[in-house]
């Protein structure tokens, strides 16, 4: 007979597990991308290799750690002892993308396997064309970086010292790849604990049998929720900027949302073919992206598992965009990601408008800067800029915080500015980015960097430079991005949105992230709300009286209420209603 009290117990029990490793990589890892970005999952997975419990990391890595750990399984099946620890990054053997490494630890009670030790880690650099492994200008996965088929990394506790020796010859900074891979070991490590402790407390039969009720209680919750909302199909198309190889043709992200009983699907059919350039994504963070736009709508926050993920059918035809084929790039794949997170949203929100936010920044900006001292030492530096959520249907988008897709932290900019040659020069949200509405979008953030070393590489991964985030509801769109070269100096240059190119000493970037598109008639935002963001400085008083009719005056401002209403009442009548979703603010 279930037991409910001891099936929550064990759901507690287990999701520490997940937290209790993602918090062991936080504090062990060396790279700036794990130690303050955060780039990085943990989970735990049962002997089938099914998703059971997830730590609090990545939604992006929602469906990748099954799906990697399924090609484990498949290439070694009943080869599996104590002692053994597996290693993968191959795209096109379950893996996302070369930077995003795979451990995993198989879990032993009573001499058979009952679980999985699940992490990935995305490492400051595999080698390749590019300092970082990240450039979406590679045409081919072959220029991207070392490709790790699912391999014992440890053999029955033996280290595979030809696999250590060849990673070792082909990234940048050995020291920190090993240490960031030592610090996923020490997360198995605790993981083997933590269910060496339940295995203790409860019998290997009954934690096999709790990991199956956990499971399926998710799947109960999700198929609960599904069957709460409208049944419906809804159609949105969404373009991303370009691939910066074929520069200025935009590529077609069209997803399609089917909800029928408690049951929904989404399909990318309709998405351009695979590209030239990076940014092609493998099925399993097609997947991810797919359930995250899902599970946001959903009205309960049940545990991340396999559970999930049965009611929700996902289709990426393969040779797209969506599901590259070999031998496609896919560094930058992160881009179509987040993208297609807002894809998501576009159809979602035809069908539970009050649901869905209008469109984030466009997902983190990749930048790296990378090079050799003057002993030929090498530096890099990689970051993840996150900026700004589109506005709710009940509030203001988030101003400085990651997109929902990436949930990941800011990198300080006194760490920068220690471990790399590289002097931060600003870092702050600019006004007027944020889409206006009743509830507006998230601001954009700028950060510019001064090159201190004599020259390095410099790739950035950015989009919504010529397609901007979309409003909802009539609110209207975010601000453009915009990448700038010498800002303010008679050298200034506005560069492209994804770039690859030589950094010198003096020389200065600057990267504007897009500001969120807003939600909601801009006319009918609350005054008091106007007032607080002209007082903060997020919107100056010429565009409150643009966007909002609201006459502001003095340093700090105040508002003119007999004024602006006046001035609203004006616009009300002179100007054109914004369309359920804009691209173009109002005129």
């Amino acid at each position: 007979m279930p037991d409910p009290i001891t099936e929550e117990l064990f759901r507690n029990a287990i999701s520490a597990v997940g937290d209790e490793m993602v918090l062991t990589i936080f504090r062990t890892a060396y790279s700036g991308v794990l130690k303050n970005i955060m780039d990085f999952s943990a989970a735990v997975c049962d002997a089938e290799g099914r998703l059971v419990a997830q730590g609090l990391s990545l939604p992006g890595h929602l469906c990748s750690i099954p799906v990697a750990l399924g090609a484990v399984l498949k290439h070694f099946g009943d080869d599996i002892a104590e002692g053994d620890i597996f290693i993968n990054n191959d795209p096109y053997d379950g893996g996302m993308h070369l930077p995003d490494i795979f451990i995993f630890r198989p879990l032993f009670a009573d001499g058979a396997v009952i679980a999985y030790a699940a992490t990935i880690c995305h490492h400051t650099d595999v080698g390749g064309r590019v300092p970082g492994s990240n450039a979406s200008d590679s045409t081919e996965i072959y220029a991207e970086g070392l490709r790790i088929p699912p391999l014992k990394l440890y053999d029955a506790g033996k280290a595979n010292t030809t696999l250590f020796r060849m990673i070792e010859r082909n990234v940048r900074i050995p020291g920190r790849v090993f240490g960031d891979i030592r610090s996923q070991l020490a997360a198995c490590e605790i993981a083997a604990r933590g269910m060496a402790d339940l295995v203790a407390r409860y019998g290997d039969d009954e934690v096999r049998r709790l990991m199956v009720a956990m499971m399926d209680y998710s799947e109960r919750l999700t198929r609960h929720c599904l069957s709460e909302l409208p049944d419906g199909e809804a159609t949105f198309t969404d373009w991303i900027d370009d691939d910066q190889i074929d520069m200025g043709v935009p590529i077609k992200l069209v997803c399609t949302v089917r909800k029928r009983g408690d049951t929904m699907e989404v399909d990318w059919t309709g998405s351009a073919p695979q590209v030239k350039g990076a940014i092609n994504n493998t099925w399993s963070y097609t997947a991810a992206m797919s359930f995250t736009a899902v599970k946001s709508v959903l009205s309960i926050n049940m545990p991340n598992n396999d559970g999930v993920f049965r009611p929700i059918k996902v289709i990426a035809p393969p040779g797209t965009i969506t599901n590259g084929k070999l031998p496609a790039a896919c560094a930058a794949r992160g881009l179509t990601g987040f993208r297609g997170v807002d894809c998501a949203f576009g159809a979602l929100a035809q069908l539970y408008p009050d649901r869905v936010m209008a469109a984030s920044d466009g997902g983190n900006t990749g930048l790296t800067i990378g090079g050799y001292d003057k002993e030929l030492n090498p530096f890099i530096y990689v970051d993840f800029i996150s900026g700004a959520w589109g506005a709710r249907p009940w509030a203001d988008g988030l101003d400085g915080n990651t997109c929902m897709f990436a949930n990941m932290a800011s990198f300080s900019v006194e760490v920068i500015e220690a471990e790399n040659p590289l002097e931060v020069l600003d870092y702050e949200f600019v006004p007027d980015t944020g889409g206006a509405g009743k509830f507006r979008g998230g601001m954009s953030q700028r950060k510019t960097w001064r090159m201190l070393a004599d020259e390095g590489i410099l790739q950035v991964r950015a989009d919504r430079q010529t397609h901007r985030p979309y409003g909802l509801g009539g609110g209207g769109p975010g601000a453009y991005g915009r990448n700038i070269l010498d800002p303010g100096l008679p050298t200034e240059e506005k560069l492209h949105a994804k770039l690859t190119m030589t950094l010198r000493r003096g020389q200065v970037f600057r990267h504007d992230l897009p500001g969120a598109g807003g939600h909601g008639d801009a006319l009918s935002r609350d005054l008091t709300m106007v007032a607080k963001d002209l007082r903060d400085g997020l919107v100056t008083i010429d565009a409150a009286a643009r966007d909002y009719g609201v006459i502001a005056r003095g340093d700090p401002p105040e508002i003119d209420v007999p004024a602006s209403e006046a001035l609203r009442a004006g616009l009300h009548a002179t100007r054109k209603p914004l369309p359920a979703v804009a691209w173009e603010p109002a005129a």
